[in-house]
């Protein structure tokens, strides 16, 4: 008899040592976020990241009852090593949400994994239109390029610039930003006499750009991944492109606030349009950026920040609208027409698309305060993708 007990009373406390690891889980709740934290999109990572714990340090690490857990992984922007740390997020960390994703290869490697697992994923950078539609599991934070080059499109033809060469990086968004700006630009009387696409890997604009300078439009139109805005301006400049009177336009990956202040005088009139600028003066984005700059020793941010910091604001208010319980669905459900105050302004997650819906500003970059900004002069109101509704 005592021996049964005995046995008993170990299998017993055998099932609790083993359901303590089990609970101590199901009371945490894991952000896989996968950035590119090296290579040419490093500052997209960064920028991300740091945007991503200011959230956590201002909201707390508990939501409802679970332990908020980052888990920031570095696919350097390759998407096959995107796809492998997605599946060891799921199967190995059981992850509650994926995020991040810096280019668009990546948004769409890690899709079907998503789709798979029924896990939510939080695009918070990647900006090709598509990419929502490639699983019914993704929701987009950042914003699509044909939000920010249709605005462009129709403010140039009004503001003297007739004729334009459009020059993108080949991938996803680049091809976005070529098109949109383009049928738009025709539709509005405007001529685009050359498309140029430089190459993703190891690209030098040197040779595009001779070209455009002997073609002589009214105006260039650039797109090029956030990180690389640095050396087109640098470039632009050396070859007396704006002496030549050839205007520099382009979305706001071009004037990027994380590089701005090191791009030098060259920079200033430059137009843009784009969702965010670290100048944008809501009450808000003030406290956004001083905290920012306060917790990152200087460091401005940027679009990628404002995606990051938003995607983590969806995260929690999903997780507290579900109060903790239920799997992927019920949060996807609860990400989906979210509206409200972000440090760019008013926005919301369209419910039917799952893609972001905001106001689109045309910037020109200014001094002040003996800083570079991109400062808005006009706004676009609740722009959702015209990738979408056609």
């Amino acid at each position: 008899m005592n021996k049964r007990l005995f046995i008993r009373s170990t299998v017993l406390a055998a099932m609790a040592a083993t359901a303590l690891p089990v609970l101590a889980q199901s009371n945490t709740f894991k952000i896989g976020l996968i950035l590119p934290m090296t290579g040419q999109q490093a500052s997209t990572g960064r920028q991300i990241e740091a945007a991503a714990r200011l959230y956590m340090a201002q909201n707390g690490d508990t939501v409802a009852g679970k332990k908020i857990e980052l888990i920031v992984k570095d696919d350097t922007a390759t998407p096959d090593v995107t796809k492998r740390i997605a599946q060891e997020l799921v199967v190995n960390d059981k992850v509650n949400v994926l995020a991040g994703f810096g280019v668009t290869p990546a948004a769409l490697a890690a899709a079907p994994i998503a789709t798979q697992s029924k896990t939510p994923l939080v695009v918070m950078a990647a900006a090709t239109s598509s990419i929502t539609q490639a699983s019914p599991y993704i929701i987009r934070t950042s914003f699509t390029l044909p939000q920010a080059s249709v605005a462009l499109a129709d403010w140039a033809p009004k503001n003297g610039i007739k004729s334009v060469v459009t020059l993108v990086s080949d991938y996803g968004p680049g091809i976005d930003a070529e098109k949109f700006f383009k049928d738009r630009m025709l539709f509005n009387g405007g001529k685009v006499i050359d498309s140029l696409r430089v190459p993703m890997r190891s690209p030098d604009f040197a040779p595009f750009l001779q070209k455009v300078r002997d073609q002589k439009p009214d105006a260039l139109f650039v797109f090029v991944p956030s990180g690389a805005g640095a050396a087109v301006m640098k470039q632009f400049l050396e070859r007396g492109m704006d002496k030549a009177g050839i205007k520099l336009i382009g979305t706001g990956d071009v004037t990027d606030d994380d590089q701005l202040n090191d791009m030098g005088d060259g920079a200033l009139g430059v137009v843009t349009s784009h969702h965010y600028s670290a100048n944008h003066p809501s009450a808000m984005n003030k406290k956004f950026v001083d905290a920012f700059e306060k917790a990152n020793k200087g460091m401005r941010p940027n679009f990628m920040a404002v995606g990051g910091y938003d995607g983590m604001r969806v995260i929690y208010e999903a997780l507290k609208a579900t109060k903790g319980q239920g799997g992927g669905d019920a949060l996807l459900a609860a990400m989906k027409g979210q509206i409200f105050e972000s440090p760019r302004g008013k926005m919301f997650i369209d419910a039917q698309t799952r893609d972001v819906v905001q106001d689109i500003y045309l910037r020109k970059v200014e001094r002040k305060d003996g800083q570079l900004y991109n400062v808005e002069f006009d706004v676009i109101k609740e722009v959702k993708d015209p990738g979408k509704t056609k």
